[in-house]
């Protein structure tokens, strides 16, 4: 079950407490799960409770413990239990890894796509600047895969080695379009004018070619300094863009390693404990996409695919069968799971504008 999957679970739940008469309330169009806060436990927690407690005459744990039963009825769902004033944290059952592959396999690279921001309108305006007008490019991929409707403007037009070089892809909707002071301004209308400032690039970053520049430019956090150097284009573990594009390129290699000895990745299940981090930030990476568009906020999604690849490599060496040993359905179900992790990777890698090569 991946955190889409059971937000909707979740209010599937509150649906039912309703139209059974044990709470009322107005079931709310969306609620967040995430890995649950020190005190917690489980694989994920909700909040859900707590925010339904007061419309519903009730203390938060009362709610709380009327949601629990429904949850239990998810036959994915093997534990809920109430913590604090009413936090539900949620254990599900060991099938629940497969699920997550066998999502991520079939979505692709649009893994993680939502409609939190559903239809939307979010006009975004840069400043005639390198870094800002590589942020609004990259915002809008992001915002758009959250169900955003995307407009964008420019103090002046980008200059054109900013589209030849950078990759950038914007359509210009005039001077005129939204609040050109606006920081996050959502008017009448229910549309929302951003003014993307990030701090300035400190040097031409052009140099750097497409994909380092825009690494070295959406990598570290919007009130941040940029580094523009050639760090960006090591291949070395100290560059954090490398170590993403290599583990996606692993994985790569294996499958096509996989081919030629005649097996395919097939979901199943994987144990062990070299597994779990890369199970978690697979699973988290919805709720990162979303929050990077809701908080316009690039450099979640990079740091998450920073952490992505780092839980990638214990995976690897078991992944292929060693000497006279035959593929088995471990080794499908591995192979799998590396599969998912490269398709995360260049998923997250192609919203931020870079490429995810099959060799490095």
């Amino acid at each position: 079950m991946t955190p889409v999957e059971l937000s909707r679970t979740v209010l599937h739940a509150v649906r039912r407490a309703v139209d059974e008469g044990e709470l009322r309330v107005t079931v709310p169009e969306r609620v967040v799960v995430a890995p649950p806060r020190p005190g917690g436990c489980g694989d994920y927690a909700t909040n859900v409770a707590l925010r339904l407690a007061r419309p519903a005459g009730e203390p938060a744990r009362r709610v709380a413990e009327i949601l629990r039963p429904h949850l239990l009825r998810d036959g994915r769902i093997a534990e809920v239990v109430v913590t604090g004033p009413g936090f539900l944290n949620i254990s599900l059952r060991s099938a629940a890894p497969v699920a997550l592959v066998q999502e991520i396999l079939r979505c692709g690279p649009r893994y993680g796509h939502g409609d939190s921001l559903g239809g939307r309108l979010v006009r975004l305006r840069a400043p005639h600047e390198v870094r800002a007008v590589v942020h609004a490019d990259a915002l809008g991929r992001i915002l758009r895969s959250q169900g955003a409707v995307v407009r964008t403007g420019h103090d002046r037009p980008p200059e054109e080695a900013w589209s030849t070089v950078l990759g950038v892809d914007i359509h210009l909707d005039g001077p005129g379009d939204g609040h050109p002071d606006a920081t996050d301004v959502t008017d009448g209308t229910g549309a929302t004018d951003v003014r993307v400032r990030p701090v300035p690039a400190p040097a031409d970053p052009l140099p750097l070619g497409r994909d380092a520049a825009r690494w070295a430019l959406l990598h570290p956090a919007p009130h941040d300094r940029p580094r523009i150097g050639a760090e960006h284009l090591v291949q070395r573990e100290d560059n954090p863009l490398f170590r993403v594009r290599y583990a996606h390129a692993r994985t790569r290699a294996l499958l096509r390693n996989a081919a030629d000895l005649g097996f395919a990745p097939e979901p199943g299940p994987v144990t062990g404990a070299d597994v779990q981090p890369l199970l978690q930030a697979l699973a988290d990476h919805p709720r990162v996409l979303a929050a990077a568009a809701a908080h316009r906020a690039p450099d979640r999604l990079a740091r998450h695919l920073v952490a992505v690849a780092d839980a990638t490599p214990p995976l690897l060496p078991a992944v292929l069968p060693v000497g006279e040993e035959k593929p088995s359905a471990a080794h499908r179900a591995r192979l799998a799971l590396a599969d998912a992790a490269g398709t995360v990777l260049a998923g997250g890698l192609s919203l931020l504008g870079i490429d995810a090569p099959d060799h490095l």
